[in-house]
């Protein structure tokens, strides 16, 4: 045993199924925010806090697994934090084993593995379906499993004074266990500890349980949402209200955020003398990032209402749907998870991808996984669609989810195409345990977003921001020497002046600083670049500056809306300000530079393409090596590029509109 007797404290590791409740236990008693969710294969690493008001209890947070002894990515990472065996995670003194209510069986097996393991335990049960006024005999339930056993059901904040004693009861088992016995199977056999057995004792302690809530309506929303017509025309039709429910309600906010960002460039540009200075603070620094924070409410409500979905066990039910989908594609049931937890973003997305037993089947998932539409596309797709249905959320809501669906039906087409010819193998099948339905937690939902939304904010205080100054520096520079045409403008403006006209002084003003900021665009070093790249993307309808939009997103998707932002500043005048400026903007022949053939364009390729470093360095590290992760890239790139050219063609074809 390895507690540490200088310091009292004890570490307690955390085991159970998948959807157990390990996490959430985890974030009550210790005040962490660790990402939860009702899918196997959320938490793939150990992560360990100090328990509130009790600093000498150390929590470690393990993979949720359902057995010791097998060879899946999670269990060997239990195995080795119980040994000891991971960098910077000190050997656990004893494990609590959580065992959902609802699925006693199972956790039950799992008991007997640790237990014949050599570890103290202790048992937590929880109630996972959160039903009210569940009791039990915890001295009864006990002796019916052989180690100390307390009941939690939700936030109780009686949990940690009854369950002190159970683990200190634990660590006094397990204080001749030097080490994890290898030979599981053979010790659970030994100790005469069967499959008959748990299912004794899971009936016994079912008959300790007492006023449970009964599940019959439950049964019967589980036949319409778990069957393969309806259920699918309802998870879309859910899909479908939840982005109408994010344009309807974020355009108040959005409205608020524009107005007031416009009004901040405005003042500053008033109030700071003419200049560089003024101009990077105004342009550069409040108009980039601006224009891209006032996304923030559409990803805050988005991922709201998903977490009150995955709360309520509805997204579990989705799992079990996309698992018949997925079949037909040669990818996995468990590769459910990391393609919809890519929805938020690609690189955690990857990680769990551990999580996929074969190797074939995982680095497929790994390669396919970047075509889910991540929130960082959430600024462009609503920029976009805002330009080509205005003011129309219902069209809107349509056109996002067609999105979502485009990158879906790419990363199932791929994803066969890779495992019928570089990663062939034969198909795995699907494990996957259905919570409880829940009354999900507005409080705990408004915490998950507003994680999403702060971590959205802090990269674009910080990685946005460095790439908004770079941008504006090479708008700015050169500084061009007025043309003659400038010059003769400026002088019809004195001599208007001078004659009395001043109306027509300061039109003819406003026309020569317009054209001399075309002018001090073009000849930009940013200019410069866009109009070296605009051959390679003028068949796609882009012209230099949306040529550089594309370029700079490269980095990071989201930089697109703030990139074009500071390429049209100065250019475009809009008394409305703020987005307005890029909806009127017009290309140096005078054409709308967003028109409807560009926008479905643009659409089309920000679906499909790979445009995120980091992720491409996740994919590297976790597929095997860079050869993954330049596939990845040139196929995305070719397919973007190709899907661009096809969606250009087509709307310009039909003629949609100028």
């Amino acid at each position: 045993m390895t507690t540490d007797h200088a310091s009292g404290s004890i570490r307690l590791a955390l085991i159970g199924l998948p959807n157990a409740g390990k996490t959430s236990l985890f974030n009550h008693l210790s005040g962490e925010r660790l990402h939860t969710s009702n899918f196997h294969g959320t938490t793939q690493e150990a992560q360990q806090a100090c328990v509130r008001g009790c600093p000498s209890l150390i929590l470690i947070d393990l993979p949720g697994i359902y057995a010791l002894a097998d060879h899946a990515p999670e269990s060997q990472a239990v195995r080795a934090a119980l040994a000891g065996g991971v960098h910077g995670l000190d050997k656990p003194d004893a494990a609590c084993i959580v065992i959902d209510l609802g699925n006693m069986t199972r956790g039950i097996r799992l008991l007997d593995e640790i237990r014949a393991a050599g570890v103290g335990t202790a048992v937590l049960l929880h109630d996972a379906g959160r039903q009210t006024n569940v009791e039990i005999d915890e001295a009864s339930a006990s002796q019916v499993l052989g180690v100390p056993t307390v009941l939690s059901s939700g936030a109780d904040p009686t949990l940690l004074d009854r369950l002190e004693p159970a683990i200190r009861a634990a660590v006094r088992h397990g204080v001749a266990a030097e080490a994890v016995d290898t030979d599981v199977n053979g010790a659970v056999e030994r100790d005469t500890v069967g499959n008959r057995t748990a299912d004794e004792r899971a009936a016994a302690i079912g008959k300790l349980v007492t006023r449970r809530a009964k599940g019959g309506q439950s049964d019967r929303a589980d036949r319409v949402l778990l069957h393969p017509v309806l259920g699918t025309l309802v998870f879309v039709a859910v899909m479908w209200g939840l982005f109408w429910s994010v344009f309807k309600i974020a355009g108040y906010p959005m409205d608020w955020i524009d107005a007031g960002f416009g009004a901040l460039a405005g003042w500053l540009g008033e109030t700071l003398p003419a200049g560089a200075v003024s101009d990077l603070i105004a342009i550069g620094i409040v108009g980039g990032v601006g224009a891209t924070v006032i996304f923030v409410p559409q990803i805050a409500i988005l991922f709201f209402l998903i977490s009150l979905l995955e709360e309520s066990g509805y997204l579990a039910r989705g799992a079990l749907l996309a698992g018949r989908l997925l079949r037909p594609f040669r990818l996995p049931g468990a590769a459910f998870v990391p393609l919809l937890s890519a929805h938020a973003c690609a690189i955690p997305a990857i990680v769990a991808c551990r999580s996929i037993r074969d190797v074939r089947e995982r680095v497929a998932t790994i390669l396919v996984a970047p075509f889910m539409s991540c929130s960082a596309r959430i600024p462009v797709y609503a920029l976009l669609v805002s330009f080509l249905f205005v003011d129309s959320p219902s069209y809107q809501a349509t056109a996002f989810v067609g999105c979502y669906l485009l990158g879906i039906v790419a990363a199932l087409v791929t994803a066969l195409v890779l495992r019928r010819s570089l990663l062939a193998s034969p198909s795995s099948s699907m494990v996957i345990e259905l919570p409880a339905w829940r009354v999900p937690s507005v409080v705990k939902a408004g915490k998950a977003s507003a994680v999403r939304s702060g971590a959205f904010i802090r990269k674009a205080g910080t990685t946005i921001l460095v790439m908004m100054i770079g941008l504006w520096w090479l708008s700015a520079y050169p500084v061009a020497t007025p043309s003659a045409e400038v010059g003769a403008m400026r002088n019809q403006a004195v001599a208007a002046a001078e004659a009395g006209d001043d109306a027509r002084a300061e039109s003819m003003h406003a026309e020569a600083d317009k054209l001399y900021a075309r002018e001090t665009a073009r000849q930009s070093f940013m200019g410069r670049i866009g109009r070296t790249v605009e051959p390679v993307f003028a068949p796609l309808g882009y012209d230099w500056q949306i040529s550089i939009g594309v370029m700079t997103s490269f980095a990071a998707r989201e930089v697109f809306v703030s990139t074009m932002s500071v390429v049209i500043a100065g250019v475009e005048e809009a008394d409305e300000g703020g987005l307005a400026s890029l909806q009127i903007a017009r290309r140096d022949d005078g054409s709308r530079l967003f028109n409807q053939p560009t926008l479905w364009s643009l659409l089309v390729f920000y679906v499909l393409a790979m445009q995120c470093l980091p992720t491409l360095a996740v994919t590297a590290r976790e597929a095997g090596g860079v050869k993954w992760a330049l596939l990845q890239f040139g196929y995305m790139t070719v397919l973007a590029y190709v899907g661009a050219l096809v969606a250009f063609v087509a709307a310009s074809a039909i003629g949609v509109g100028a």
